[in-house]
């Protein structure tokens, strides 16, 4: 796993998910409201997105309490980040 230059670990910031999250609950479902199995598989999704979210969160605490520093990525061609997610 590759770590930034400073040594911090590199995480997708928390609007990644959130932003998906709410195309996903507002645009997606409406469109495949009609169609219960494509409902149910974007429903899936967003479980899916939410558990992710929840892992990474648990992986921040855990870098907290290890005193290993985040490095939260906007994309993939910056090698820096913004401070705060």
């Amino acid at each position: 796993m590759a770590e930034a230059e400073n040594g911090a670990i590199p995480l997708p910031s928390h609007i990644h998910y959130e932003l998906l999250l709410q195309l996903l609950e507002r645009e997606t479902m409406a469109a495949v409201y009609q169609n219960p199995t494509l409902r149910t598989e974007v429903q899936d999704l967003i479980v899916t997105l939410r558990k992710a979210m929840v892992q990474q969160r648990q992986l921040e605490e855990t870098c907290q309490q290890k005193q290993q520093s985040i490095d939260y990525r906007w994309s993939l061609n910056n090698g820096s980040s913004k401070p705060n997610n």
